[in-house]
C-alpha cells in the first residue's frame, strides 16, 4: 500500500487514477507486488490508507527512516543546509459570493462562523504583487546533492523568517554547519538565532530604502546564491514533476502529508540516480 502512495507521487495520480492504473499497467502491479489474479485496492481503500498514515504521524516517521538510510549509505552528508519556502496553491478557491442570510446571522450571532472556501485552513498571501490562496512549505535541503532533509507546512500567510529555526531543528542539522538562506530571511534576529544555536549563518543581504548593498555584500550574495540555487531545482521538480504546485487535499495536516510523501518519493528517485 505504501508503494502505491509512492507511485501516486511519482506519476501525479489521483486516487481514482491510481485505481485505474493498477488495473491496466503491468509494471505498476509488479512494483507493488500484486499478482495478476489478485484484486487490487480501490480508490477508497487507497484514500483511507493515506489518511490513517497521516493521522498517526507515520508519514513523518517513514520520511525520517528513509533519511537515516540515505545518510548511512553516504548519500546525505549533513554538513550544511539550505532553507527556503514556496507557496502551494489550494485546490479550492474562495467563493466569489456569500450567503447574505448567513452573513446577517454572523453579525447577530458571534458563534456562527462563515467560511468563504471549502479549504478553511488555506490563507491569502501576496508575492511579487500577485495574490495566492493556499499554503506554504518550509523546506530544508542538502547543499551538496539537493536531498530534502526536513520541512513542514503552514498556511500561506505565515512569515518565512519566523519558521527558520523550526525547520533547522526538525531537520537535525549538524552543529557548526553553514545555514544558507535567501534575503527573505535577512534580519538581525535570524542571524543571531543561527549563531546562538551553534551554526554558521550564510543569509543573503537585503537592500533597504536609502541603504543600498555594499560591494562586499553583493559579492557575498553572489556566492550564497550559487549554492542555494539547488533548492530552487528541488521546488521545480516537486511542482512540475510531482504536480505539487497545487494541493490535492484539504487542511494543513493532509497537505503536510502530501509534502512528506512527495519528499520521500523525491529522495528515493534521487538516491537511485546517484546509486547508478
Amino acid at each position: 500500500m505504501f508503494k502505491i502512495l509512492l507511485l501516486q507521487r511519482w506519476y501525479d495520480l489521483s486516487d481514482r487514477e491510481m485505481d485505474d492504473a493498477l488495473t491496466d499497467r503491468i509494471s505498476f502491479r509488479i512494483f507493488v507486488n500484486f499478482s495478476f489474479n489478485y484484486d487490487t485496492p480501490n480508490f477508497t481503500t487507497i484514500c483511507r490508507f493515506r489518511n490513517n498514515l497521516i493521522k498517526y504521524g507515520l508519514d513523518k516517521k517513514l520520511f525520517n527512516i528513509l533519511k537515516g538510510q540515505l545518510q548511512k549509505h553516504g548519500l546525505i552528508i549533513k554538513k550544511g543546509a539550505i532553507i527556503d519556502a514556496s507557496i502551494i496553491s489550494s485546490s479550492r478557491r474562495p467563493r466569489k459570493s456569500i450567503n447574505l442570510v448567513e452573513y446577517t446571522e454572523e453579525i447577530t450571532n458571534p458563534l456562527i462562523k462563515i467560511t468563504y472556501s471549502g479549504d478553511v485552513e488555506a490563507k491569502w498571501t501576496v508575492k511579487a504583487g500577485k495574490p495566492y490562496y493556499g499554503y506554504k512549505i518550509h523546506v530544508c535541503t542538502d547543499p551538496h546533492f539537493g536531498f530534502i532533509l526536513g520541512g513542514h507546512t503552514t498556511p500561506a500567510n505565515f512569515s518565512d523568517t519566523k519558521e527558520l529555526l523550526t525547520v533547522i531543528n526538525e531537520s537535525k542539522i549538524k552543529k557548526g554547519s553553514l545555514i544558507f538562506a535567501d534575503k527573505g530571511y535577512d534580519s538581525i534576529k535570524n542571524r543571531e538565532l543561527i549563531i546562538e544555536s551553534d551554526y554558521k549563518e550564510a543569509i543573503m543581504y537585503k537592500a533597504h530604502k536609502n541603504k543600498p548593498l555594499t560591494e562586499i555584500q553583493r559579492n557575498i550574495n553572489s556566492k550564497i546564491s550559487s549554492v542555494r540555487a539547488r533548492v530552487e531545482r528541488t521546488f521545480g521538480t516537486l511542482k512540475r514533476g510531482y504536480g505539487f504546485y497545487r494541493t490535492r487535499y484539504l487542511g494543513c495536516l493532509k497537505v503536510n502529508g502530501q509534502f512528506l510523501l512527495s519528499a520521500i518519493a523525491f529522495n528515493l528517485k534521487k538516491a537511485c540516480i546517484f546509486a547508478v
